[in-house]
């Protein structure tokens, strides 16, 4: 069996748990939960990006000042870059690799919700009469345009509690001097990551409403996931230096 069929197995036997609760739109409520246990399922991974963020982000004034130190000789600055990242027990891509490890599990789910390739008729369901393999017309007057809009209203919520958070936090952790090496890139990146929820939005309204209910459900998670681990690890981080100035 392929991993697509055991994916499209596990969604129709949900569904069928689901159906003396929902009904018609079981299968719709069964994307929504199992794509809500995945995540919960992939959170470790999640905590471990958000202290490996976190953990580079403590180094940035070491680095600046090994960037106004050497400058003037690249060499000698990766040399010292490398001494400061191991001195420090943190790797350059703290952060990253638990990030990677899930995009596997998440094209999987994609994959399925917006072809439903291997999980029979899954799309031939319906939430709330709109067909979950249909796609959304441009009509928010026709017959299941308010299904679509309480979707893309939910996607550009979360996009810009998203976009607004990021630019607070970007805003508190700009440094007032010199930068280390890779600044401007980490910056830009800080500033188009954001602006990626609201292509979330354009993206749902293209694909197939099972997948659009996947991409909602994901990114809400993913935005409060974010939050409430920002700051689980900014308080650890402040019990820890009351610890180590004791």
């Amino acid at each position: 069996m392929s991993v697509f069929a055991a994916l499209g197995t596990l969604l129709t036997r949900l569904a069928d748990c689901l159906a003396p609760l929902f009904g018609a739109s079981a299968t719709a409520a069964a994307i929504v939960l199992f794509t809500l246990c995945v995540r919960a399922a992939l959170h470790p991974l999640a905590r471990a990006a958000a202290r490996g963020e976190k953990a580079r982000a403590a180094l940035a004034p070491k680095m600046a000042e090994l960037n106004r130190r050497h400058k003037r000789d690249p060499e000698r600055l990766r040399r010292a870059m490398a001494e400061l990242y191991e001195k420090e027990s943190v790797s350059p891509v703290a952060g990253c690799l638990p990030m990677l490890l899930q995009l596997p599990v998440f094209f999987v789910m994609y994959h399925v919700f917006s072809t439903g390739s291997g999980a029979g008729d899954l799309l031939d369901h319906t939430l709330a009469g709109a067909p979950l393999g249909g796609r959304w017309g441009g009509d928010p007057t026709g017959p299941h345009g308010p299904v679509y809009l309480a979707l893309f209203a939910l996607i550009a919520a979360v996009a810009t509690w998203t976009y607004l958070r990021a630019r607070k936090a970007a805003a508190d952790a700009r440094p007032a001097d010199a930068r280390p090496v890779g600044a401007g890139m980490a910056a830009g990146a800080a500033k188009v990551l954001p602006l990626l929820s609201f292509g979330t939005l354009v993206t749902a309204a293209v694909v197939p409403l099972a997948a659009g209910l996947y991409l909602a459900t994901s990114t809400t998670w993913t935005a409060v996931e974010r939050a409430l681990l920002h700051r689980t690890v900014r308080v650890e981080g402040v019990k820890g230096s009351a610890r180590s100035s004791r």
